[in-house]
């Protein structure tokens, strides 16, 4: 390493951001700086390439762990491994090591899982937002990462989109409101900090990622990676990643950003077709067009070998390179790496403990939508009487802890059964009755048991979407999968039944289900912590949740926006029944906020 601490400006933690920025700059060699740039993936990490090539930043895609279950301190022994690699090189410049946290730290077993964006938009809650946001820093910093790539502030314009559930809302007021999630992750910066400069509050924070500029969430027809068709010809079939205009002019240059823009997983490889031809060309037009790290995130040593060669034939320019690496810096001595490279191993307590569970549970809670209490609105049908005498619990998803989370989930698309630790609706129903009711548990309905109903209070059917992630998940049907709706009707038909929809959109509910069902709650993706469920639907605490998107009919009503002159939705936009409701609580357009 480099020079002593009295001598280096960049190491005395005293100087400002700025002039320690200003110093190391002016130390480093190509090859460091186009390091710095440079984001690979853990499965292509090791010690002597961190070190060898000045690798800048490591991430994990969904589901690439150090091994499957492993625990918190196994992660930070993973990333404290990387840092203490980087901190070998010349410089000793740590690295940032950025994570999937988009629900809670989804990709770490036991880590408590929160409800995804679309349930949190529900609540209209933005300190709840800010406190999950909060929790979820003290549990990525335990693991030892840095940076949280989150949250997304996509407006849903069609929920054939495999990202619907990441996105708050359709509406961008709301989505301004809950954004409040970076200053849970980040801490709140005084009033006086400057418009756009990086800010992190201390150890207990981490660096938060607002994605996907711009305009992901109206991708035409809700195709993912798709062309979002607005009212600004240069956004039309323009690839972001090559855009100079959104990228540099109006974030960096109108908005006054300081911080980095980062390019999304092998997102040059997608700027030519096909997938991956003419790399060199499509390194040059992303970096110059404003890039400044690359998610490579496997081939590295193309990238540099590139990059290098671009930057030598004068095809992307030094002073480029240097306000790229200029602004990495000023994020990496901002949130304190040089001071604190190494886990913060009192953090570890943290991970899935009873007062972030509890936050989970209130945020389940707050989520939770009533769309139909009771066939006849002078007769509501719930609370539930937790003193009946017999229950039926069935349907898909009524003990599937997987599916209860949904995408981004211990896997990038999520998985089926006990993935890690939580509480599904049917451990949460039973821990809620009464000692003397017999709950009666069917993942489907058998023919014996729909044949003797008699003896049935009434029946909780649990249906809803198997987990998906982006394009996995671009649905042009709707539908409910898993005979989700044959379920429900041949349940409803015999016995009085709550449907509860687990799903990241809302889905088309065929007119038997609305008919025969005695009551409807969408449930979203809550995540780990099912007793939110059971606390409202036995009347505990009572319903809050306002849709955060309009309800379809039909598919071919797509894309339905409030401002339309045709707007006829199921259900609107900011609609959403309490136990106060009367029986004038028919659908009607309320305020979204």
């Amino acid at each position: 390493m480099e020079g002593s601490n009295e001598t280096c400006v960049y190491k005395n933690q005293d100087a400002p951001v700025e002039a320690r920025v200003k110093d190391l700059l002016s130390r480093m060699t190509l090859p460091e700086k186009i390091g710095q740039m440079t984001q690979i993936e853990r499965v292509v990490t090791t010690h002597p390439v961190i070190t060898d090539y000045f690798i800048g930043s490591v991430l994990n895609g969904g589901g690439s762990w150090p091994f499957e279950d492993a625990k918190t301190s196994d992660w930070a022994d993973m990333i404290d491994g990387y840092q203490n690699a980087a901190l070998a090189s010349r410089l000793g410049i740590p690295i940032i090591y950025g994570i999937d946290a988009v629900h809670g730290n989804n990709n770490v077993y036991g880590a408590t899982i929160f409800p995804h964006n679309i349930g949190l938009g529900a609540t209209r809650d933005a300190d709840l937002i800010r406190r999950i946001g909060a929790a979820t820093a003290l549990e990525v910093r335990a693991c030892g990462a840095h940076w949280a790539f989150a949250p997304c502030v996509a407006a849903l314009r069609d929920p054939r989109w495999g990202r619907s559930y990441e996105s708050y809302s359709e509406d961008p007021d709301i989505i301004f409101e809950l954004s409040s999630l970076v200053s849970g992750l980040q801490g709140e910066p005084p009033k006086e900090h400057p418009n756009g400069y990086p800010f992190l509050a201390g150890r207990n924070n981490v660096v938060a990622c607002a994605k996907h500029f711009v305009g992901d969430g109206g991708t035409d027809k809700g195709i993912n990676e798709g062309n979002t068709i607005v009212s600004y010809e240069d956004w039309n079939g323009s690839k972001l990643h090559s855009d100079y205009f959104l990228l540099t002019e109006l974030l960096k240059q109108k908005l006054g950003f300081k911080g980095f823009v980062i390019s999304d997983w092998e997102a040059l490889e997608r700027l030519s077709e096909p997938f991956g031809s003419n790399y060199r060309n499509c390194v040059k037009i992303s970096v110059n067009a404003g890039v400044d790290m690359v998610m490579v995130p496997f081939k590295y040593e193309q990238f540099i070998k590139d990059l290098t060669d671009l930057v030598e034939s004068g095809e992307v320019t030094m002073s480029r390179i240097d306000d790229a690496v200029e602004r990495i810096l000023r994020v990496k001595f901002v949130a304190g790496l040089f001071e604190h490279p190494l886990t913060d191993r009192s953090l570890l307590g943290t991970v899935g403990c009873k007062e972030h569970r509890e936050l989970a549970r209130e945020s389940v809670r707050k989520s939770l939508v009533l769309l139909k209490n009771g066939k006849n609105s002078e007769k509501p049908f719930l609370p539930l009487d937790r003193n009946a005498k017999r229950i039926l619990v069935t349907g898909t998803h009524a003990d599937d802890l997987g599916y209860q989370c949904g995408g981004w989930t211990k896997a990038w698309f999520g998985l089926s059964g006990r993935i890690t630790i939580g509480t599904t609706l049917l451990d949460a129903i039973k821990a809620a009755v009464g000692d003397k009711t017999e709950v009666i548990y069917e993942k489907t309905p058998s023919e014996e048991t729909l044949a003797s109903v008699k003896g049935f209070s009434y029946a909780i059917v649990a249906v809803g979407e198997t987990p998906y992630a982006e394009t996995l998940g671009d649905n042009s049907e709707l539908t409910i999968p898993l005979n989700g709706n044959d379920i429900v009707t041949a349940v409803a038909e015999k016995i009085p039944t709550l449907v509860v929809l687990f799903s990241g959109r809302p889905m088309v509910l065929e007119p038997p289900v609305l008919e025969k069902t005695e009551a409807l709650v969408a449930a979203w993706l809550p995540g780990t912590e099912g007793q939110g469920i059971s606390d409202v639907i036995f009347g505990d605490y009572d319903f809050e949740g306002k849709l955060p998107v309009s309800w379809l009919k039909r598919v071919d009503q797509l894309p339905l926006t409030v401002d339309a002159n045709l707007y006829d939705p199921l259900f609107p936009l900011g609609f959403g029944l309490n136990y106060n409701s009367g029986e004038n609580s028919k659908p009607v357009l309320t305020s979204p906020i």
